[in-house]
């Protein structure tokens, strides 16, 4: 990894240099537009509007126009005239408790490497803030734009996670919950059994891109045909779907049935459970109860020919 910014956490009067890096990565497949007929590639022309020639990106300037059709042209220079141009420090806002800042709020994560010599200011920030249970507010400036960021720890490292500003979150009204009835008791019971079933520690290694892993096959598949597109495969037929459910209640309990199958098959896969065969039982019981009326009937006709 290259780091992409550096700088400094400002903590009080403690400095702490530091070297940011990207925390994620993107893993979708890019895929290049394309004439359908005979496959060239499709290229974009920057072309003015008003004297119908072709602009190289060093001649662009950027504009503004308000909802009343004002318009305002901006310049590199005047950009660069705003406040947060450059800014090599992280100064540190307030400490907060962490449940209080709103998941929806996350936005770009990226990890700290301490960039000293001898980094004991970056452990004593990172111990400090994992014994207390707090978040670092933060303010990060990065291409020329300061943001908002939440500091803390994982694994022992200083993550920094930019947080999008209160107004970036839409605030949304649902006509369709209004004058919605509460819930009965028992659709919250099973509600909440269903949960207990299907709950368990999280592991994020047992979730995959099913999407991503197919389209690489498909990619695989006719790069090996050598024609360059997806050799024609069978349709499958559809699943069968289930008639819509009306009454919740039933919903919910055909899910803790299926939920309830489901483990005792992994149950069995685990071989914690192996259940005794006692169905075949029956139906051998049942068999059996079934043959004998069978056998009187026949023994009755043939006394009667005898007759």
């Amino acid at each position: 990894m290259r780091s992409i910014w550096k700088g400094s956490i400002a903590f009080g009067l403690v400095n702490v240099p530091v070297k940011v890096y990207t925390a994620t990565e993107d893993h979708d497949i890019r895929f290049h537009q394309v004439h359908a007929k005979d496959g060239g590639r499709i290229k974009y022309d920057r072309v003015c509007t008003v004297c119908g020639k072709s602009v190289q990106y060093a001649d662009i300037d950027k504009a503004y126009e308000s909802p009343e059709g004002d318009k305002v042209i901006l310049t590199d220079e005047d950009f660069a005239k705003l406040p947060a141009a450059e800014k090599h420090e992280i100064p540190v806002l307030q400490f907060v408790p962490s449940e209080q800042i709103d998941p929806i709020l996350f936005d770009k994560s990226y990890y700290l490497e301490p960039d000293s010599a001898t980094p004991k200011a970056y452990v004593l920030l990172a111990t400090t803030l994992e014994q207390i249970d707090r978040t670092a507010l933060v303010h990060f400036t990065l291409r020329q734009k300061t943001r908002l960021a939440a500091l803390r720890v994982r694994d022992g490292m200083l993550v920094l996670q930019t947080l999008l500003w209160p107004d970036e979150v839409r605030e949304v009204e649902f006509e369709a919950l209004d004058g919605v009835a509460a819930p009965k008791p028992q659709e919250i019971k099973m509600a909440e059994t269903l949960v207990e079933t299907m709950s368990d520690d999280f592991d994020q290694d047992q979730y995959t891109d099913e999407y991503q892993i197919e389209l690489k096959r498909l990619l695989d598949e006719a790069i090996a045909s050598g024609t360059g597109k997806v050799p024609e495969q069978p349709e499958s037929a559809p699943a069968e779907m289930d008639a819509e459910v009306v009454d919740l209640v039933a919903a919910l309990q055909r899910s803790l049935e299926a939920s309830g199958r489901r483990a005792a098959g992994e149950a069995e896969d685990n071989g914690k459970a192996k259940p005794a065969k006692k169905p075949a039982a029956k139906k051998t019981a049942a068999k059996k109860t079934a043959e004998k009326p069978a056998k009187k009937a026949a023994k009755k006709a043939a006394a009667r020919k005898g007759a």
